[in-house]
């Protein structure tokens, strides 16, 4: 375990955006899809994706390293999966993804993963295997690993909860298309994260796969063949909030290059969220700069964008002597950590008051935020938002696990030392 010490600096300069993870995911699903090798453009290397990319090996195909990124040789699909072990870590996006591409065939394929990762919801989506004519075998229903998935799946009308998981709606809409006729995807209750479904749409567009929108969800016909080809990975937005956050919240300044504003990205939401909060946002043709400082606070609603609810929170306790109001995002519950609660107490240990209810958080921020002592944060975006708030306390903060951030920005303590004015992260 690293613990990082933090003390109060300045962030300022001009960075690149590292390869977004949610991209890098259905990229590799889409070249696996193809009938001919694909390269995986510029992807991002981080302990979830690595596990989507093994997970790929063990379902047949051949993932090698190339100049530019991956090359993905995809694998027999359909009834000839092979069986196997696919280990998902801690990464729900790998499981929730290769569940349903493995269900396509008629081998079984065992499923394992961290304690966290088994503990998150899966029966909206094994439920929906199942009905398509998988078989799923499980702990129990409230353990989903390990887990055996055998199929072959086939058309047909399904329905799920939207309002758990996008994931789950993002991972049949990927398999759906490949079956040989009409399938049906309805989604009940109020679907959550929606622009990552949005994400999933735009790949499945590029490669040449089409689904369509209903009044209740989506409808497909089969098969289609996903096209093989290059699949550019665009720069990540979750990563770069973090780098707009830490220069709003220290009233200093920041270039982040390479997030397009073309393609859905959830956490693009950071930026009116900061505006609105009193930073300076930019947007130019190669980057979109951010300066501080904030000085308002905020009342949103992250339903759509819930891998920013620890660090707004942590940006409202930031915000002295004023209330913020954070609602929505339910699902955060079921992340790798209870995120609100952990939200919750990390604005706490800046100082702030905090209400907590089940629908939202009310943050009322310190007038002089206090060090952090969190030397045992497990969950990646918790740390990194303790990181941020770090650079803004009175005194050396402590924050650890660091290595957690390896789960989806590896590269987080080299771009925020680079960044900070001062040598702002004691080594």
């Amino acid at each position: 375990m690293t613990v990082k010490r933090i003390r109060p600096a300045r962030i300022h300069g001009r960075i690149r955006a590292p390869p977004s993870k949610s991209y890098t995911h259905r990229a590799l699903l889409a070249a696996f899809f193809a009938e001919a090798p694909c390269e995986v453009v510029g992807p991002l290397d981080s302990d979830d994706t690595r596990a989507t990319r093994n997970g790929l090996r063990v379902l047949g195909a051949q993932v090698r390293r190339s100049r530019d990124g991956w090359v993905v040789s995809p694998g027999p699909g359909g009834a000839q999966v092979p069986q196997g072990a696919i280990d998902c870590a801690d990464s729900g996006t790998t499981l929730r993804f290769l569940a349903a591409a493995a269900a396509q065939g008629g081998n079984p394929v065992r499923f394992g993963g961290s304690r966290r990762l088994a503990s998150r919801p899966m029966e909206e989506l094994y439920g929906a295997l199942r009905t398509l004519g998988a078989r799923v075998q499980t702990p129990s229903k409230t353990r989903c690993l390990p887990c055996v998935v055998r199929g072959p799946i086939s058309p047909g009308r399904v329905a799920i909860r939207g309002d758990v998981s996008s994931q789950f709606t993002s991972a049949l809409l990927m398999v759906l298309p490949r079956l040989a006729g009409r399938s049906e995807l309805r989604l009940g209750g109020t679907t959550v994260s929606r622009p990552y479904i949005d994400a999933t749409c735009a790949v499945l567009d590029e490669r040449g796969i089409h689904v369509r929108r209903s009044r209740i969800g989506f409808v497909t016909h089969g098969p289609q063949r996903y096209r093989s080809g290059r699949i550019r990975v665009p720069g990540d937005a979750s990563s770069a909030a973090y780098l707009w956050a830490a220069a709003a919240a220290t009233a200093g300044s920041v270039d982040v290059e390479g997030v397009p504003d073309d393609l859905p990205q959830a956490d693009l939401a950071i930026l009116p969220i900061l505006a609105a909060m009193g930073a300076r946002v930019r947007r130019a043709a190669r980057f979109v700069r951010v300066a501080g400082p904030l000085v308002e606070p905020i009342t949103v609603d992250l339903t759509d964008a819930p891998d920013l609810f620890p660090l707004v929170s942590v940006l409202a306790a930031l915000v002295p002597g004023r209330t913020s109001r954070l609602t929505g995002a339910p699902q955060i519950a079921f992340k790798e950590s209870d995120r609100r609660i952990e939200s919750a107490r990390l604005a706490r240990a800046l100082g702030a008051r905090v209400i907590a209810a089940p629908s939202r958080l009310e943050i009322r921020g310190s007038l002089t935020p206090r060090r952090l002592d969190c030397p045992s944060l497990r969950d990646h975006r918790l740390v990194m938002s303790a990181a941020v708030a770090g650079l803004s306390t009175n005194g050396t903060s402590r924050i650890g696990r660091a290595e957690a951030v390896t789960k989806s920005f590896p590269g987080f303590w080299n771009a925020l030392g680079a960044l900070t004015e001062g040598g702002g992260l004691v080594r």
